[in-house]
């Protein structure tokens, strides 16, 4: 299955809308698209996951990988709209822990 990616920018945020599957397959084009927002200055990272239903390790390593780049900007990631799913995959590696999860509409600290 194929990813779609829709980024919306504004002063202080950008907004990344996934859709589709997060894998092997699709890792390059998510990471080519999240690094460079993820490297902005004094921009805060929102990767909207409602549109996915399955993420691989290959992409939890682009995840991690986003998390330390925006942490070197002195930014923040935040994933929300994850699925029941996606949720447990993150609570299973412990991400959870270290990336901030919107869940219902209230933010999981990391």
């Amino acid at each position: 299955m194929n990813l779609e990616i829709n980024v919306t920018e504004t002063d202080n945020q950008n907004v990344a809308y996934l859709s589709g599957e997060v894998d092997v397959y699709t890792a390059s084009k998510l990471k080519e698209t999240l690094t460079p927002l993820a490297e902005q200055s004094d921009k805060n990272l929102i990767v909207d996951l409602s549109g996915v239903d399955y993420i691989d390790s290959t992409g939890l390593g682009i995840f991690i990988g986003t998390l330390k780049t925006t942490e070197k900007t002195g930014n923040t990631l935040m994933l929300t709209g994850l699925n029941e799913r996606v949720r447990r995959l993150f609570e299973i590696t412990g991400l959870n822990e270290v990336i901030d999860i919107e869940v219902d509409n209230k933010r999981e600290e990391a």
